[in-house]
């Protein structure tokens, strides 16, 4: 076991990358990706965070979370999220869903968390599944558009303050 150490700072922001058993292709069927909003719903109900953004893409995502102040646990609760999933998707015993870890970046400032809000909504044009973050649905692009956080056009090209940032 490898000796890495988290940053944990109870009611931290931080950015995340969780990713599919060997890039492997989960979350294209309606069903699999109501069971990951699901699990997401469930784990918030019990220990509560805001979930600033997020995009869900066929083999991994990526999402910022803010946490309640004096608290920490970031990994339970992602443990929470992947075992709700695994146990609901996959076909038999053996079959991985998940990388066993995940990685994380505690947001240190506004424009860190602007740089890595602008990587998430963009990630689905960078993969290029889509032309704009607006064609992509599994993503919080439009929940950040009409809170003015984007223009609707926005990400048509990659945005500066993105182009050294890789977190795949």
């Amino acid at each position: 076991m490898s000796n890495y150490r988290r940053v944990r700072i109870p009611g931290g922001s931080y950015f995340f990358t969780v990713v599919c058993w060997q890039r492997k292709v989960v979350f294209t069927y309606p069903e699999r990706l109501e069971i990951l909003r699901n699990a997401f719903r469930m784990v918030m109900k019990e220990r509560p965070f805001v979930l600033d953004a997020i995009v869900i893409l066929p083999d991994h995502l990526h999402c910022i979370w803010k946490l309640p102040e004096g608290d920490d646990d970031y990994s339970g609760r992602w443990r929470e999220i992947k075992k709700y999933v695994t146990g609901r998707i996959r076909n038999d015993a053996r079959e991985k869903i998940w990388q066993p870890r995940f990685w994380e970046h505690r947001l240190r400032d506004k424009e860190d968390w602007r740089r890595h809000m602008d990587y998430i909504h963009y990630n689905p044009v960078k993969h290029g599944l889509v032309n704009a973050p607006g064609d992509w649905l599994y993503s919080s692009f439009h929940k950040a558009v009409r809170k003015g956080w984007y223009e609707p056009d926005w990400g048509r090209s990659c945005p500066e303050n993105i182009l050294d940032l890789d977190c795949e």
